[in-house]
């Protein structure tokens, strides 16, 4: 019965759990538009771990989000999820932030039988997106996509994530759609394919995992002044 950490950083959300045989033993998360997450992610380990009954030494692996999403909150979260496995000696464990939104959203409609399509807000109409089946297991690679009245007509889908409940005026008019609100990539939601991964060995290095952000930075270089 492993012990195992979750942090999830790539949205608003902060999101700090400890869970036990799948059992969530503490949450502690908030939801704010100031990044709150360098502020609060390690308060919120620490008091995860003391409302739980263990110190860190306990911890059997941390899972942490790798995205899509924030580029300052995944590096934080990351770099957190790090610094705990070096430190411990324990292995690392990135789970897909999108996944995470899907499983979170099937906690709460576990009926659904029809595709999940998470959804991560990328500003204006985009959204980083990806599908998912009834048990949570993506069908195909997440992608940048543009939320247009079209692809809404043609979806038949329940829409889920910050990237969904920015469009409603959208899906009130598909009568395909079903849009589940207020759907977060809760740290809480993380342990089934924490487990999973933990059973099956699939660690990641602790050197070479990355964030996700889902798309490149846009760099540009500044414009030369005229002498």
């Amino acid at each position: 019965m492993p012990l195992i950490l979750a942090i999830e950083t790539a949205t608003k959300l902060c999101s700090v759990a400890v869970a036990r045989d799948g059992k969530v033993l503490a949450l502690r998360e908030v939801d704010s538009e100031r990044n709150a997450h360098a502020e609060k992610v390690n308060v919120f380990v620490a008091e995860v771990m003391a409302e739980a009954g263990y110190s860190l030494k306990d911890i059997d692996a941390v899972a942490v989000g790798i995205g899509p999403g924030s580029y300052t909150g995944l590096r934080i979260g990351l770099s957190a999820a790090k610094g705990l496995c070096y430190v411990l000696g324990v292995p690392l464990i990135g789970i897909n932030t999108l996944q995470t939104i899907a499983h979170a959203a099937l906690a709460k409609e576990p009926s659904f039988t029809g595709a999940v399509w998470a959804m991560v807000d990328a500003r204006r109409m985009e959204v980083f997106a990806q599908p998912h089946d009834a048990s949570g297991t993506a069908l195909a690679p997440h992608a940048p996509l543009v939320l247009t009245p079209e692809w809404a007509t043609e979806a038949h889908a329940l829409v889920c994530g910050d990237g969904a409940d920015k469009a409603t005026e959208l899906w009130s008019a598909a009568p395909n759609v079903i849009h589940l609100p207020g759907v977060r990539p809760t740290a809480a939601a993380m342990f089934a394919e924490a487990e999973r991964r933990m059973a099956n060995g699939q660690f990641d290095d602790l050197a070479y995992l990355v964030p996700d952000y889902g798309k490149a930075a846009n760099v540009t270089q500044p414009k030369k002044r005229e002498a």
